[in-house]
């Protein structure tokens, strides 16, 4: 694909942008005859990598092959060590999970060219928001750990580094439409400045709209989104720009369900919403599809600045700011009199529609407003051998979640999904809108580090060795009647790290890299939370929870041939107070929580193999062994539950990755096949979910320039060819899916874990061009 007026190789110049140089990484790539469509290696899956750590990418090449709706996630599904669970095969849900070596999502850093994406409140990543899958020039995968000068806090299952392609060196643009199952459509467009006037500076903004009918049960997916980046270069080595990415959705929802229920009704029945409001069904109409539409606006801005003060000396900032909205709704049932405001019983009678025997249904909501900003400055002096950082990232939120009612009529309306209008709200007498709950957390981050890069022997040997220091506080208030009112955590944690890699020839090396991590509970831990229907503590607060805290180590070796690239990774990771994220019911809404899993214990191998293109073919190859433990009993109900050498939830001992590319400039096509083994969805291991395997087919043409248009492109995307039914992945693992006795001879009750369905068969045809 070209943009910008020029062929695709000058338009969008191959490069990685990191927050600072460092000599143990090839940062910036010029445009090279590889970077061409149908050149990259692995068809876009591998390349050759210095660093001292693993990391793993994805290129143009494939990410241009792909269905356009694609999120990073499904992008990234075919690296060692990635497990990618969807909802949909289209990639519009929020439903959908990414965990590295058995560590969940919200284990992962999500950086943007320099600032962080995680969810603020529980570290989640939503890669349906991040950016438009044809603005992407590369997204690296650091599975062990992130880089010394990340600005994230969570980051022990590693780092999702996300690049945007850089604007066209002359004005032009791209164009693309696309039509598929489900009535899925997606237009897009994006238009390149060129130089603007002899300035130096140039820029790119692009839209797109995209729609898709759920694939299972009622509802719609829509989502719009805007991605912008403008950028000068100047001098030797300069170099700002100001991007991001703006995204309105309005998503369905997608039951998750047990493995009786899959079991007894696969994808169909109860396992989804119901298409008409129906008071008198089993659930009282709660389960109408249309009370669990959940909206999100989010807008990510970054500035990452590069400017050389002196020969040897660099500075770098990236000061960023965010801001989100959403409601995660769901249908729930009220009563209308005996009313509580947390603790504090009210005189209040309702007088709902809906109403039934004194209950009424009604829409819960649960609002999240966010608002995020900060900046990670550095200072990189070369002297010598050494290349020493001096660094400090400061991040500052402000997050206020709220879960009011909102009244159904009798025809199952809701008004406002976004559940921001007052008047929209049920309220009581004195004027204030009933709240099951409501919170405000102020959290803010101070990190301080310091590295020393050594390059010994003509960059043969490579020492990386640093510090930091991170310091979080979080500030909350619990603004409903209770015991609590405030809610105050302070934490400070030493992060050191080591890593060295030795380059035995020039297609030979080792490498090792020791690094800690650590992260706080999900904000959700701070709080207690009441039933507003008996005034009780249905959730206990916990601000004394200990943070989670990580050693990891990796050895690997690497191979850069003529004809073959390849890498092999051993790794270990040693768990204190591990947070394993789950979903819980709160007050009607499913929100994200934490659990203390204790000491684990994760011990593997990574392996990758792609070759450069050869007669137009590129094959690929990844896999995992994973052994994850637990290291102790748990606490459960005044007992202990007999875990210690159970195995880690989440965490599949084998995995495997293969693909297929061809490309001669015309024709192009990639087959993939993906393979997950079972994985424990309790940490008694008393359930799992089965091993499954899934292919995806991609096939097109590009024609020749013609007239205005260049490279015009058709091309066909099947996902899940098979049409596969299969539980995907585990959204909230339990202690124990059966009763069990503990260590002190009590019975411990059981819970069935939740599960997600992953999504079924689907086509999508696109055509596009270059102008």
């Amino acid at each position: 694909m070209s943009s910008g007026g020029a062929s695709a190789e000058e338009a969008t110049p191959s490069k990685r942008v990191s927050s600072r140089p460092s000599p143990t990484e090839h940062i910036i790539v010029k445009a090279a005859p590889d970077t061409a469509s149908g050149h990259q290696p692995g068809g876009g899956l591998i390349h050759p990598q210095q660093s001292v750590k693993s990391v793993s990418t994805v290129g143009q090449d494939f990410i241009s092959k792909q269905a356009p709706s694609a999120t990073a996630y499904q992008l990234a599904s075919m690296l060692p060590g990635a497990n990618v669970a969807t909802s949909d095969p289209f990639g519009f849900s929020p439903q959908t999970n990414l965990t590295v070596r058995g560590l969940n999502n919200d284990s992962i850093g999500y950086v943007l060219e320099g600032m962080p994406l995680n969810d603020v409140a529980y570290y989640s990543g939503y890669p349906s928001q991040f950016a438009d899958a044809e603005n992407y020039q590369e997204i690296a995968l650091t599975q062990g750990s992130a880089d010394l000068d990340s600005p994230v806090l969570n980051a022990a299952g590693g780092l999702m580094n996300l690049s945007f392609r850089d604007p066209g060196l002359k004005p032009g643009g791209y164009t693309s439409i696309s039509y598929g199952s489900y009535d899925t459509n997606r237009e897009f467009i994006r238009l390149d400045t060129g130089e603007l006037a002899h300035t130096g500076l140039r820029g790119f903004v692009s839209y797109s709209h995209g729609a898709s009918d759920n694939w299972r049960g009622p509802g719609r997916d829509t989502r719009q989104h805007v991605d912008f980046k403008l950028l000068k270069e100047w001098g030797s080595g300069n170099r700002a720009s100001l991007l991001g990415s703006w995204n309105s959705t309005i998503t369905s929802y997608y039951p998750q369900v047990t493995q009786a229920d899959f079991k007894a009704y696969g994808i169909s029945g109860p396992n989804n919403l119901a298409k008409h409001y129906d008071l008198g069904n089993a659930n009282f109409g709660t389960d109408y599809y249309r009370l669990w539409r959940a909206p999100e606006r989010t807008l990510y801005l970054g500035a990452p600045v590069r400017l050389k003060l002196a020969d040897h000396l660099t500075l770098n900032v990236t000061p960023y700011a965010q801001g989100a909205y959403g409601n995660v709704p769901g249908g729930s049932q009220l009563a209308q009199t005996g009313l509580w405001s947390g603790t504090q019983a009210l005189p209040d009678t309702l007088n709902l529609p809906s109403a039934q025997d004194g209950y009424a249904t009604v829409r819960a909501d649960y609002t999240q407003r966010s608002y995020r900003s900060g900046f990670n400055a550095s200072l990189d002096w070369k002297t010598g051998w050494n290349d020493f950082v001096f660094g400090y990232w400061y991040d500052y939120v402000d997050d206020t979640e709220k879960q009011p009612f909102t009244a159904v009529s009798e025809s199952g309306y809701a008004a406002n999904i976004w559940g921001a209008r007052d008047s929209s709200l049920i309220h009581l007498s004195n004027g204030n809108a009933l709240l099951g709950g409501s919170n405000h957390t102020i959290a803010q981050t101070n990190a301080l580090y310091i590295g020393d890069h050594i390059s010994l022997l003509h960059d043969r040997l490579l020492i990386d060795a640093g510090f930091k220091e991170v310091m979080f506080t979080r500030n909350g208030t619990n603004n409903v009647p209770g015991p609590q009112y405030r809610a105050n955590t302070n934490s400070a944690e030493p992060l050191p790290r080591l890593g060295v890699r030795y380059r035995i020839d020039q297609n030979h090396q080792i490498f090792f890299n020791a690094t800690t991590n650590f992260r706080a509970p999900d904000e959700t831990a701070l709080y207690d939370v009441y039933d507003p229907s008996t005034g009780e503590v249905s959730t206990n607060a916990n601000t004394r929870v200990k943070n989670e805290y990580s050693i990891s180590e990796e050895l690997g070796y690497r191979y850069a041939g003529r004809f073959l690239i390849g890498s092999l990774t051993l790794f270990n990771y040693n768990f204190t107070n591990r947070q394993i994220q789950t979903l819980i019911s709160q007050n009607g809404a499913i929100v994200e929580s934490t659990l203390n899993a204790g000491g684990q214990t994760s011990r593997g191998v990574d392996v990758e193999i792609g070759t450069r293109p050869w007669h137009h073919w590129s094959p690929y190859f990844s896999g995992e062994y994973l052994h994850a433990t637990i290291d102790n009993d748990l606490a459960s109900g005044g007992d202990l539950l007999p875990t210690r050498g159970k195995i880690a939830v989440r965490s599949p001992s084998l995995q495997a990755s293969a693909g297929l590319s061809y490309d001669d400039g015309h024709f192009f096509g990639v087959a993939s096949v993906r393979y997950t083994g079972h994985q424990f969805a309790t940490f008694m291991n008393d359930e799992r979910i089965s091993d499954h395997t899934t292919g995806d087919l991609a096939f097109g043409y590009r024609f020749a320039d013609a007239v205005h248009l260049q490279r015009p492109t058709l091309r066909m995307n099947f996902i899940n060819i098979t049409n596969e039914h299969y539980l995907s992945g585990i959204a909230d693992p339990t202690f124990n899916a059966h009763d069990t006795t503990g260590r002190y001879g009590t019975t411990i009750s059981g819970s069935s874990p939740d599960y997600y369905i992953g999504g079924g068969f689907a086509a999508m045809f696109t055509a596009s061009t270059g102008f």
